[in-house]
C-alpha cells in the first residue's frame, strides 16, 4: 500500500439523472476511484453499485454489488462520505447509482488500463512506449523462418508486433476471411511439420523474453470465410432465409442481378448498349433501364410487404356477419387500418388487424347493404396500402439502381478503382449479397427455393460495411433494409455471424468463438478488434470477458470509423478498449499532422503540478498513432517516398503509442494487399546490401532512422517526457517539443515533410532560423532521407522488396558542432533566466529531421533543482530533480509550518484575504492583471481561486499565466505586502521572498507551474494553521465545515484604524500594537466585517445586527472565544437609550437607529456563556461605557465602567420604561433620504403582551430596513417594509433573554429578577419571571394564523391570505402587513421554541418551506403577495414605485441568513414529531446545504452571498460574501 499522500485518487462526482455511458473516464491500477455525491443527490439515500468485482473474485458483468459509504469525520456528512475501488485489475467496469424508488438514476463506466511486462525480468512497458508493426501473417512464409523475418521488427527498435490472423484462411486467401477460427494456418508448416497454437506460443513468449517484444493478433468477431467447413453443418449462425426472412426480398433481387449478370457476361445484352466490357457511361445508363425495365417487374417485390385484399375482406365480411365487437382493450377505442407484417415475408402474406379494422369500419346497421358498403369501405383502403407499398419499393429500388451503378463505376471505370475488367462469372457485374451453394438455375427455379427451408437455411448473408451508417445498429437485423437498398459494400468471400441476443440464441456459434478467443488469449499478449464498429457491442464484450479471465491485461486495440469521439467512447467503454489506432495519413498537411501529435497525448510544457487527490476528469481514448496502417493506401503513392522519415518522426514525437506497418521503413511503393499479397516479407541480414529484395539491414529505406526514432519515443515517454508542443514552424517543416516537468529536459525535433514530390513541388528554399531556449546538450539524431545509385524500383515476384534508390543518412549524439543540418548563430538573454540560442538550418532538406537535447541553462537548472528541494517538504511530487542548496539563506532553514504556527488568526485574515477596499486602508490594493480584472483578495485565496480554475484543464494561456511569465510584478506583490508587516507575518514574507529569488531565475514559461507550486504549499500550510487555532468542532469537521469556518478568518480582522471602540484596561487577553499612524500603543481588537466587499472597511465594516446575527457561527462556534468576548464588550460600551447601534462607526459615529441589535446581542450573550468554559464569567467583565447617559459626549476610555450584567439591566429597564428620541444630527447629513418623522425612534414594551413593540411608517427598526430613495417613483423617504409594531424575532429574542436571565437569577449568576420602572406615575416592580410568562401565554394567541372563522383571538379575519402560518409582526400601523408570510418567524423559533405548538410550528414551516425556500436563499416576501418582486436592481431607477431604486430588497429577493434559521428550526421540530418525519427533514436540510457547498466551492471569494435574485439567480448588487449568511449556514451544521 502506498502511503496516502502519495497515492493517486480520483474524485468522480455523482449528479442525479446524469448518465455518462459515452464519456470516457481511464484510469492506472493502482489508483482509488472514489465517488462522491453531487448537490443534487445530497441528503438522498445514494446506492451504488458497481460490477467491479471484489479481490479474488471473477468479474461478471451483470453482477453488481452495494458500495459501503465512507464517513472520513465519523459523522454522517454527505459533503465528504465517499465510497470508493482499489483499482488493481484492467478492464472496463460499469457503475450505476439510484435512490429512493429509482434503483437507476444515472450512470457510467470506467476503463483501467492494463500493465504489460516485458523480458526476464517482467519490466513493465507503458502504454505509452509502446512502437508496434504490423505484419500480414500469411506474407511470414514457415514458422521455422518467423524468427528471421521479425528480427526485423526487433532491429528496427520496435517492442511490440501485430499479427493479422494466424487461423486457417479461407478461398479468397484475405488475411481476415478466416475458414476455421480454432486451427493453426496449415500454410505455416513445412511437409513433414504440423505446428500448432502451442508453437506459436512458444515463440511468442521467446520474443518477449529475449527480445523485449509483446505480440498481439486480430480478432474477427463479425464474419466467417464463406467456405468455412463447420457453417454447412450450423447455417443457423449466418443470416439465412429462414431465420431471418426479412431478408427474403433482398435476397431475391440479389439473385436477379446474379442472373443479370450472367447475361451480360454471355453477351445477351449487347445489342441493348450493355456489352461485358463496361467503359463508358453510357454502359451505366443502360444498366439503369435495363434494371428499370427488366429486373424489377420480374421480381415484383412490394408483393412481399402487401395483403391480399379479397382474401382480407372476406375474413372481415365474416366477422360483421357473425356480429363480432373489437378487442376495446386491444384497441383502446381509437380508429385507424391496422396491416401486420407476414413475418415470414411470403407474397401478399400481410395481413389485418381485425379488431383495429371493426373498430374502424362501422356499418350503419346489421343488413347485408351495409354490411357490403362496410367491406367496400375496407377494400379501398387496402388497395392504397398495397398502392403505397409499390410506392415504397419504387424508393427502394431506385436507391438499389444508384448504389449498383456506383459501384460498377468505381469497379470498372474510376482511376482509383480496381479496373475489373469484362464482366464474368468471376468478376460479376456487382458482387452477390448472399452464398448459394447449389448448381446454377433459372430465376424462376431461385423462385421455388424461396419456399423449400431445407434449402433456403443455407443461402448466407454475406458482410461487409455500410457508409455512414449508424454503427450501434446491425444493419442485417429486421428494420434494415441495406440488403433491399443495396447499400452494402459487401466482402463477398465472407458470412455475416448471426449472435442474436444471447448465447441461447445460437449455442454453437458463441461456443466456436469462446474458444477461439480463450485460444487467442492464451498465446497473444494483446489482441486488435477487427472491423470493432460494426461488430454487436453484446458479443465483443462477452469475448472480451472470456479473454480477460485467460489474461488479465490483455492489451485490446481497435480501429473505429464511427465519426464520432462520444460513439467511440461508447465502444472504448463497454469494450474496455486499451487504445484506438489512429493514422498520420489521415492529416492532409503538415500542420494537420503536428496538430494530431497535440491531440494524443500529453499535457502542454509548462503544466501547473496536479494534486494527487484530485477530481476524475473526462479524457480522450489512448491513441496507438501509426504513420500508416496495413489496410490502407501507401504514402508514397499519395504523398513522395521523401516524406516516410520526417512523418515517422512526427510519429514518434507523440506522447502515445505508435507504430508503423511492415514494408513502410522499407519503402514499399505500393499497398500490400491483405487479399492478394502472396510474396514473403525480406529477412534480416544487417549487412544486406541496397539491391537486395529477399533481405533487409539497416542500408535499407529508413530502417536506420526509424531504429533512432522508436528508441527517442521509447526513451521519452519511459523518462517521463509527459510534456508536448507543437509548433509549425512554415507550411511543411514542423518543430515538436517533448518536455520533462521534474528535470526541465527537452527533446525538440525539427521535422520537414515531403508531402508533394520535390520533382514536381517547389519547395521553399529559406528555412527562418529557430530560436530553442536553453542550452544544446547534443543532437540526438539528424538524418536526410538521400536518393543513391542503386538501381530504380522493381517489384520482385518472391519478396516484398522496397525502392532501393533512397537511403537515410544519419547521425546520432553528435555535439551540436558536428552537425551538417545546422549550425549555432548565437547565444542570446532573453532575460536573467533564460538563454536562447539561435540555430540556422544549412541542409533541412525535404525529408529531414534533427532532433535536440536542450537542457536549461547550468544557473537556471540549478535555480530548479534548490525550489524542488524546499517544494518537497509539501509534495513527494518535486523529490525527483531536486537539488540541496549548500548554504540556505536563514529564512529556509525552518519548515514553513513552524513560521505559520507563530501567526494568529487575524494574521492569517492578512495572508490569506483582504478585498480591495480593506487593503486600500493601508494605501495598497489588490493586483489587478492587465487586459483582465482585479483579483478578489490581496491574500494568498485571491490567487489560489484563479489558480484553481487554470489547473485542471492546464489552461496556460490564461490571461494571469501571461502576466507571470511577463515579469515579475504579481510574484513581488505577494511577497512585499508581508514583508511591510511586523513579526511572524513579515517571517512568512521573507520565506516567499526567498522562494521567489530562485523562481525569478527559471525560464519565463516554467514560472506559472512553480509560482502554482509555492502557492499551493504556502496555502494549505496556512489553512492548516488556522484549523490548529480553531474549536474541535471545526477541526473534526467535514470539509464544508472547514470551509464555512474560513469565512471567520476572511470576516474577522484588524484593519489600520480601530474599529471597535477601547475595552477596560482591566480585562485580561486585549491585543495590543503600535499604531502606524500615532506611534502610541492602542488596542487592536479583531472586529467582523458585515459582508465583502461592500461591508469591508471605515465606519461601514461593523453594524451591530450583523455582528450579532453572525457572532455566535463564525465565532463562538469556530473556538474564537476572547475575540467573541471583547467585541460583546465592546458595544456593550455603546450602549444608548437601551440599544445597541446599528451602524457602529467606531462608537463615535452610531446610529442608534434599530430596535433589534440589542436582542440580538443579548442573544450571543446567552450563546457565550452555552458555548464557552466557564462562560458566566463574562457577566462580571467591565465595560467601558461610552454613552453613559444619553445625551453626554463621549466619554473618555475607562472613566466610567460597569459590569456587563449591569449593561444587561439597563437594557431591559429601559425598554420596560418605554424609549423615545430623536436621533442626533437628524436631517440630510445623518441620512439623505429619510423623512423628519423617521428620525424619532420608540420602543416599548406592552404590558398587556409583553411583546417589545415600536417604531414608526417611516422608519424600519428592523433587518429589513430598505428606505426609499428614488424621488422620480415617489418613494423617497418611504420605509418599504418598516415592520413597526411587534416584529415576531424582536418577540422571539426577548423571551429567548427573559427565560436565559431567570434561570441565570436562580443560579446565583445574574443579580437582578426584575426591574423597577415608572408606570403611570407609580414605581412598579416587574418581575423578569412574570413578564416570560407573560409573553409564552399572549405569544400563539396575537401571532398564529388559523385561518378558522370562529377563531376568537382572529381581529382581522378579512386580512387573512396565508392560513397555517404565524404572523410576521403584531399592531403594524398598517395592519395588513402583520399578515404578509415573511421567514422572520423561523428565527423566533430558534432561539424560544418554547413560544410554539409543534404540530402549528410544523404547519408554518411547511407553507415556509412551499413558499419561500429558494436554491440558496429564502424569499423574502411572498410570491403571492401583491408586493412580491424577486429581482433586486439599485440601478434601476423608474416610475415603479415597487422596485425604483432597489425599494423590493426585501419584498422577494431571496437572503441567505434566515435559511439558516428556517432549517434549524425544521430539526428542532421534526424531532418534537414521529422519526420518519425527522429522517426526511434530515434529508431535505442536507439537500438544501450541498448547494451552498457548491456555491461556496465555486465562488472565487469563497462565501456565500448577501441574497440571489429569486430562484436562486446571481444579484450583481449583492455582497459576494456575507458573514451572517456563512454564520447561519456553519450553525445548521452544528445542529445537524
Amino acid at each position: 500500500m502506498l502511503p496516502q499522500h502519495l497515492k493517486q485518487i480520483r474524485v468522480l462526482m455523482l449528479n442525479d439523472m446524469e448518465n455518462l455511458e459515452r464519456t470516457l473516464f481511464r484510469l492506472d491500477q493502482g489508483f482509488e476511484l472514489q465517488f462522491r455525491l453531487g448537490p443534487s443527490l445530497q441528503g438522498k439515500s445514494v446506492m451504488v453499485h458497481t460490477n467491479y468485482p471484489l479481490e479474488g473474485q471473477i468479474f461478471e458483468r451483470k453482477n453488481f454489488r452495494i458500495l459501503t459509504w465512507n464517513y472520513p469525520t465519523g459523522k454522517e456528512d454527505d459533503s465528504d462520505k465517499f465510497c470508493f475501488l482499489d483499482l488493481t485489475r484492467a478492464g472496463s467496469y460499469e457503475y450505476y447509482f439510484g435512490h429512493g424508488d429509482t434503483e437507476k438514476s444515472g450512470s457510467g463506466y470506467i476503463i483501467v488500463d492494463p500493465v504489460l511486462r516485458v523480458g526476464a525480468d517482467d519490466l513493465v512497458l507503458p502504454l505509452d512506449c509502446i512502437t508496434i508493426q504490423t505484419y500480414l501473417s500469411k506474407c511470414l512464409g514457415y514458422l521455422d523462418d518467423w524468427l528471421d523475418r521479425l528480427r526485423v521488427a526487433k532491429e528496427s527498435g520496435y517492442n511490440m508486433i501485430h499479427f493479422t490472423p494466424l487461423q486457417t484462411l479461407g478461398v479468397s486467401r484475405s488475411c481476415y476471411s478466416l475458414a476455421d477460427q480454432l486451427a493453426f494456418n496449415p500454410d505455416f508448416s513445412p511437409e513433414g511439420q504440423d505446428y500448432s497454437w502451442p508453437d506459436v506460443g512458444a515463440l511468442v513468449e521467446k520474443l518477449m523474453k529475449e527480445w523485449n517484444m509483446l505480440c498481439i493478433t486480430d480478432v474477427v468477431y463479425n464474419h466467417t470465410a464463406a467456405n468455412s467447413a463447420w457453417l454447412k453443418g450450423h447455417p443457423e449462425c449466418g443470416y439465412n432465409l429462414v431465420n431471418s426472412p426479412h431478408l427474403r426480398p433482398a435476397w431475391l433481387l440479389d439473385r436477379a442481378l446474379w442472373h443479370l449478370s450472367a447475361s451480360v457476361a454471355e453477351g445477351d445484352y449487347e445489342a441493348k448498349g450493355l456489352p461485358a466490357c463496361i467503359t463508358s457511361e453510357s454502359h451505366l445508363n443502360t444498366i439503369h433501364s435495363v434494371l428499370w425495365q427488366d429486373v424489377f417487374p420480374q421480381i415484383k417485390l412490394w408483393d412481399f410487404y402487401q395483403v391480399n385484399v379479397e382474401r382480407a375482406v372476406e375474413q372481415f365480411r365474416i366477422q360483421l356477419l357473425n356480429g363480432t365487437k373489437p378487442d376495446h382493450v386491444k384497441t383502446g377505442g381509437k380508429k385507424g387500418l391496422k396491416i401486420i407484417q407476414d413475418p415470414n415475408y411470403h407474397r401478399h402474406g400481410n395481413t389485418v388487424d381485425m379488431d383495429a379494422a371493426l373498430e374502424t369500419f362501422v356499418p350503419h346497421s346489421s343488413s347485408p347493404q351495409h354490411i357490403e358498403e362496410c367491406c367496400g369501405w375496407l377494400r379501398q383502403k387496402l388497395n392504397e396500402h398495397n398502392d403505397e407499398q409499390v410506392h415504397v419499393m419504387h424508393q427502394h429500388q431506385e436507391q438499389a439502381a444508384n448504389c449498383m451503378v456506383r459501384n460498377v463505376m468505381y469497379e470498372r471505370l474510376a482511376d482509383h478503382g480496381p479496373r475489373l475488367g469484362p464482366v464474368s462469372k468471376k468478376n460479376p457485374l456487382v458482387t452477390r449479397y448472399f452464398t448459394f451453394p447449389y448448381p446454377e438455375m433459372t430465376l424462376e427455379h431461385d423462385m421455388q427455393l424461396l419456399n423449400q427451408p431445407e434449402k433456403s437455411r443455407h443461402f448466407l448473408a454475406h458482410n461487409g460495411w455500410v457508409m455512414g451508417d449508424d454503427p450501434l445498429r446491425n444493419f442485417a437485423e429486421s428494420g434494415s433494409n441495406v440488403y433491399l437498398r443495396r447499400e452494402l459494400i459487401c466482402w463477398g468471400d465472407s458470412v455475416k455471424l448471426r449472435y442474436g441476443e444471447g448465447p441461447e440464441d445460437c449455442p454453437y456459434l458463441w461456443d466456436h468463438m469462446k474458444k477461439y478467443t480463450q485460444i487467442t488469449a492464451k498465446y497473444f499478449h494483446g489482441i486488435r478488434l477487427d472491423n470493432c464498429h460494426s461488430t454487436p457491442l453484446h458479443v465483443a464484450e462477452a469475448m472480451l470477458d472470456a479473454a480477460r479471465l485467460v489474461r488479465p491485461n490483455l492489451y485490446v486495440i481497435a480501429e473505429l470509423f464511427t465519426g464520432s469521439e462520444h460513439i467511440d467512447n461508447v465502444f472504448v467503454n463497454r469494450l474496455g478498449i486499451s487504445s484506438l489506432v489512429r493514422e498520420a495519413m489521415s492529416a492532409g498537411d503538415s500542420h494537420e499532422e503536428g496538430r494530431l501529435v497535440y491531440r494524443y497525448g500529453g499535457e502542454p510544457v509548462g503544466a501547473l503540478v496536479q494534486p494527487s487527490l484530485r477530481p476524475l476528469m473526462p479524457s480522450i481514448a489512448h491513441a496507438m498513432f501509426l504513420d500508416v496502417t496495413h489496410d490502407n493506401e501507401c504514402p508514397i503513392q499519395l504523398r513522395s517516398a521523401l516524406d516516410a522519415l520526417p512523418s515517422s518522426a512526427i510519429v514518434s514525437m507523440a506522447c502515445c503509442a505508435t507504430g508503423s506497418t511492415r514494408g513502410y521503413d522499407e519503402l514499399v511503393p505500393h499497398q500490400i494487399s491483405v487479399v492478394k499479397e502472396e510474396r514473403f516479407y525480406p529477412k534480416w541480414n544487417p549487412l544486406a546490401p541496397p539491391t537486395s529484395t529477399g533481405e533487409v539491414g539497416f542500408q535499407t529505406g529508413i530502417v536506420a532512422g526509424k531504429l533512432a526514432l522508436n528508441r527517442l519515443h521509447q526513451e521519452l515517454a519511459a523518462q517521463g517526457f509527459i510534456q508536448v508542443y507543437v509548433d509549425q514552424v512554415d507550411a511543411d517543416i514542423v518543430a515538436l517539443t517533448r518536455h520533462c516537468p521534474s528535470t526541465h529536459q527537452s527533446v525538440v525535433a525539427v521535422c520537414r515533410t515531403a508531402f508533394w514530390n520535390p520533382e514536381s513541388h517547389q519547395y521553399e528554399a529559406n528555412i527562418p532560423p529557430m530560436f530553442i531556449p536553453g542550452k544544446i546538450e547534443e543532437v540526438v539524431l539528424e538524418a536526410r532521407t538521400v536518393e543513391r545509385h542503386a538501381g530504380s524500383y522493381k517489384k520482385d515476384d518472391n519478396y516484398i522488396n522496397g525502392m532501393p534508390e533512397y537511403t537515410v543518412e544519419i547521425k546520432e549524439h553528435i555535439p551540436l558542432e558536428e552537425s551538417t543540418v545546422v549550425k549555432r548563430a548565437g547565444v542570446t538573454s532573453k532575460d536573467r533566466s533564460e538563454f536562447v540560442q539561435e540555430i540556422t538550418f544549412q541542409k533541412l532538406t525535404p525529408g529531414s529531421v534533427v532532433a535536440f537535447r536542450v537542457n536549461l541553462d547550468p544557473k537556471a537548472q540549478r535555480m530548479v533543482g534548490v525550489l524542488r528541494y524546499y517544494l518537497s517538504q509539501f509534495s513527494p511530487k518535486y523529490r525527483r530533480g531536486s537539488v540541496a542548496e549548500e548554504s540556505p539563506p536563514e529564512v529556509l532553514q525552518k519548515p514553513l509550518a513552524q513560521l505559520m504556527s507563530k501567526l494568529t488568526l487575524a494574521d492569517l485574515n492578512i495572508l490569506l484575504y483582504r478585498c480591495d477596499s480593506e487593503e486600500q486602508e493601508g494605501g495598497g490594493g489588490c493586483y489587478s492583471v492587465p487586459g483582465w480584472e482585479t483579483l478578489k483578495y490581496a491574500g494568498l485565496q485571491g490567487l489560489m481561486s484563479v489558480l484553481a480554475d487554470i489547473r485542471p484543464g492546464n489552461d496556460l494561456g490564461h490571461p494571469l499565466c501571461a502576466n507571470l511569465r511577463q515579469g515579475d510584478w504579481l510574484i513581488d506583490f505577494t511577497c512585499s505586502r508581508l514583508m511591510h508587516r511586523e513579526g511572524p507575518l513579515e517571517q512568512v514574507g521573507q520565506w516567499l521572498a526567498a522562494m521567489f529569488t530562485y523562481l525569478k531565475h527559471i525560464p519565463r514559461y516554467l514560472i506559472p507551474c512553480y509560482f502554482d507550486g509555492i502557492l499551493v504549499s504556502t496555502y494549505t500550510t496556512a489553512l492548516d494553521a488556522a484549523y490548529k487555532l480553531m474549536s474541535s468542532f471545526v477541526q473534526n469537521g467535514s470539509t464544508f465545515v472547514g470551509q464555512l469556518a474560513l469565512g471567520s478568518v476572511q470576516m474577522c480582522g484588524v484593519g489600520r484604524f480601530p474599529a471597535l471602540p477601547r475595552l477596560s484596561m482591566n480585562l485580561e487577553g486585549v491585543p495590543y500594537r503600535i499604531s502606524p499612524i500615532t506611534g502610541q500603543k492602542e488596542q487592536c481588537c479583531v472586529s467582523m466585517a458585515a459582508g465583502l466587499p461592500h461591508f469591508s472597511a471605515g465606519i461601514f465594516r461593523c453594524w451591530g445586527r450583523d455582528t450579532f446575527i453572525a457572532l455566535r457561527g463564525l465565532m463562538l462556534l469556530t473556538g474564537r472565544h476572547a475575540e467573541a468576548r471583547n467585541i460583546i464588550l465592546a458595544f456593550a460600551g455603546t450602549l444608548r437609550h437601551g440599544l445597541i447601534p446599528n451602524l457602529l462607526g467606531e462608537g463615535r459615529c452610531a446610529r442608534y437607529n434599530c430596535r433589534d441589535a440589542v436582542w440580538w446581542w443579548l442573544q450571543c450573550i446567552q450563546d457565550y456563556v452555552a458555548q464557552v468554559p466557564e462562560g458566566h464569567e463574562i457577566l462580571r467583565c467591565f465595560a467601558t461605557r461610552m454613552y453613559p447617559t444619553d445625551d453626554c459626549e463621549p466619554a473618555s476610555p475607562g472613566e466610567v465602567e460597569q459590569p456587563l450584567y449591569d449593561v444587561i439591566q439597563e437594557a431591559l429597564q429601559r425598554h420596560l420604561e418605554g424609549i423615545s428620541f430623536r436621533e442626533r444630527n437628524a436631517g440630510p447629513k445623518l441620512d439623505m433620504n429619510m423623512r423628519d418623522e423617521g428620525f424619532s425612534v420608540a420602543a416599548k414594551v406592552d404590558p398587556v403582551t409583553g411583546f417589545v413593540s415600536g417604531g414608526n411608517r417611516f422608519n424600519c427598526g428592523t433587518w429589513m430596513d430598505k428606505m426609499g430613495e428614488s424621488e422620480r417613483a415617489r418613494n423617497k423617504g418611504m420605509p418599504a417594509t418598516p415592520r413597526d409594531g411587534a416584529a415576531v424575532e424582536i418577540v422571539g429574542l426577548c423571551k429567548s433573554a427573559l427565560r436565559w436571565l431567570v434561570e441565570l437569577h436562580a443560579k446565583g449568576l445574574f443579580p437582578y429578577d426584575g426591574a423597577k420602572i415608572n408606570r403611570d406615575g407609580k414605581e412598579v416592580f416587574v418581575a423578569y419571571a412574570q413578564w416570560n410568562q407573560q409573553v409564552q401565554q399572549s405569544f400563539e394567541a396575537h401571532f398564529w394564523v388559523s385561518g378558522t372563522p370562529q377563531d376568537p383571538d382572529e381581529k382581522h379575519p378579512e386580512l387573512v391570505h396565508k392560513k397555517g402560518i404565524y404572523k410576521d409582526s403584531y399592531g403594524a400601523s398598517s395592519p395588513w402587513c402583520d399578515y404578509q408570510l415573511r421567514p422572520n418567524f423561523t428565527v423566533a423559533m430558534v432561539v424560544a421554541p418554547e413560544l410554539f405548538t409543534a404540530q402549528r410550528a410544523w404547519s408554518a414551516l411547511k407553507v415556509a418551506e412551499e413558499k419561500l425556500l429558494g436554491p440558496l436563499g429564502m424569499k423574502t416576501l411572498d410570491p403571492d403577495d401583491m408586493v412580491y418582486c424577486g429581482v433586486y436592481d439599485n440601478s434601476l431607477d423608474n416610475d415603479n414605485y415597487n422596485r425604483s431604486r432597489g425599494f423590493n430588497y426585501h419584498q422577494g429577493p431571496e437572503w441567505l441568513w434566515p435559511v439558516g434559521f428556517f432549517l434549524r428550526a425544521k430539526l428542532y421540530f421534526a424531532k418534537k414529531l414521529e422519526e420518519e418525519t425527522y429522517n426526511k427533514t434530515v434529508t431535505l436540510v442536507k439537500n438544501v446545504l450541498s448547494r451552498h457547498y457548491t456555491h461556496l466551492d465555486r465562488s472565487p471569494w469563497k462565501g456565500l452571498p448577501e441574497l440571489t435574485n429569486e430562484n436562486g439567480q446571481y444579484c450583481p448588487f449583492s455582497c459576494e460574501t456575507q458573514a451572517w449568511s456563512i454564520a447561519c449556514v456553519l450553525e445548521v451544521l452544528y445542529d445537524l
